[in-house]
């Protein structure tokens, strides 16, 4: 990022400060396409929920269809997109089936309770999509560099995500020829000036490794959850991700727990990032089918590049502490 802002220009002005920062730009898109293995078209943005609006309102289709346990940004974008359930944390293919003309928006995972909702079914669920005239889009925002991306025609991550800078994502898109152009930057499919350390940023951290890069190991996440299930009723809809856990205290409300926790040094969350400053029940939790009294006191903990074994002890002890 600091050379980006040392050879910074505008990379779509034409002069040679411009030239050698388009430069910079593209060797950084190809780069981030390598570690992502990616061999589709690559626009920037300035996160997931960018990329989300401009994929489900530039997409060349006349219909909209989402999970139920979408992102916030997801029903923003389309609120009057139709919704199908998610049965036993997954979305079953046969509910995609007449999906002619649409974009179907699925998340692989969600990112209140780690659930993978496409485990063994993403080529199926591509599939259905595409036999019956459809698009298939996924959020990979929380499991871009933690695992395969899946079959998709457009795919979000946010470089934040998987340990670069905040303001910089992108839309994988297989084809330019599935969204209608809006003029301006990013070969005229998204308005606003690149931002080139960001992407220089995203790349770096993309490079630097996955989940073998961490501070902790996957065994131990699961070693973390099991120690919260003794204290706690871990929320595990379906299949589950590691890095992200779900878990009911059996009295303390959640934001009463997010108080406490952060006195205590620990920053979680109730809900997405996005909501967890209302106090109404998640939506997620009510679609994958939470109860009201055990959503009231749910927490969502979430572990990065930068968590470390001691990190998860000192949380195991204070949960318990707090039961």
């Amino acid at each position: 990022m600091e050379e980006g802002f040392a050879l910074w220009a505008n990379p779509s002005s034409p002069h040679a400060e411009g030239r050698k920062a388009r430069h910079l730009l593209e060797d950084a898109r190809e780069r981030i396409k390598a570690s992502l293995q990616w061999s589709g078209e690559l626009i920037f943005t300035s996160g997931a929920s960018e990329a989300l609006w401009i994929a489900l309102n530039r997409a060349k289709v006349n219909r909209r269809i989402v999970s139920a346990v979408e992102h916030d940004a997801v029903f923003r974008a389309a609120p009057d997109a139709e919704v199908v359930p998610v049965t036993d944390g997954e979305v079953d293919p046969d509910t995609l089936t007449n999906s002619a003309g649409a974009l179907v928006a699925v998340q692989q995972i969600n990112s209140e309770t780690g659930t993978n909702l496409m485990p063994y079914l993403q080529g199926k669920l591509a599939e259905s999509v595409r036999e019956s005239g459809g698009q298939l889009l996924v959020d990979c925002s929380q499991s871009a560099r933690k695992m395969t991306l899946p079959d998709a025609d457009m795919i979000v991550v946010s470089a934040h995500k998987f340990g670069g800078p905040i303001g910089i994502g992108a839309l994988l898109v297989r084809d330019f020829n599935l969204l209608e152009p809006s003029g301006g930057h990013e070969r005229g499919y998204r308005q606003g000036t690149e931002n080139l350390p960001g992407a220089l940023g995203m790349a770096a951290a993309l490079e630097a490794g996955g989940l073998d890069s961490w501070a902790t190991t996957v065994e131990q996440h699961f070693d973390l959850k099991n120690a919260l299930f003794r204290h706690g009723e871990v929320i595990a809809p379906g299949f589950q991700c590691s890095h992200i856990i779900s878990v009911a205290h059996p009295t303390i409300s959640s934001q009463a727990l997010l108080i406490r926790l952060d006195a205590m040094g620990f920053a979680v969350s109730a809900g997405s990032a996005c909501s967890s400053g209302t106090l109404k029940k998640s939506r997620v939790l009510d679609a994958f089918g939470v109860a009201d009294d055990v959503a009231a006191r749910t927490i969502r903990v979430s572990l990065g590049w930068n968590t470390t074994p001691e990190d998860l002890e000192r949380f195991a002890d204070a949960w318990a502490s707090l039961c």
